[in-house]
């Protein structure tokens, strides 16, 4: 063998390793946006959990505030009010 053709022997095995080296940093890439883009489609996902279970706390408290004993008291309470006030009214047109 030649020192020529160990030269080209030499220049043809660096240029293979260079080219199977970029392949594997473009796929690497590749994988890498596919972590980003799945985190972010995670974090999406996230934030429409917590929006559901705020929308799900407060369908509770609608739910729950009218069956309880303040909901009770107070609507007593704005029964006797508007009571009061009738009795207001008519005392005043009778005068």
């Amino acid at each position: 063998m030649s020192f020529w053709t160990a030269v080209v022997i030499i220049v043809a095995i660096c240029a293979i390793t260079s080219m199977v080296r970029s392949r594997h940093r473009i796929s690497k890439r590749s994988e890498d946006q596919g972590m980003v883009e799945q985190s972010a489609r995670e974090k999406a996902l996230q934030n429409e959990v917590e929006d559901l279970r705020e929308r799900i706390k407060v369908l509770e408290r609608i739910a729950t505030d009218g069956n309880s004993l303040d909901a009770v008291e107070t609507k007593r309470i704005a029964a006797e009010i508007e009571a009061l006030r009738g009795e207001e009214k008519q005392q005043s047109q009778s005068s």
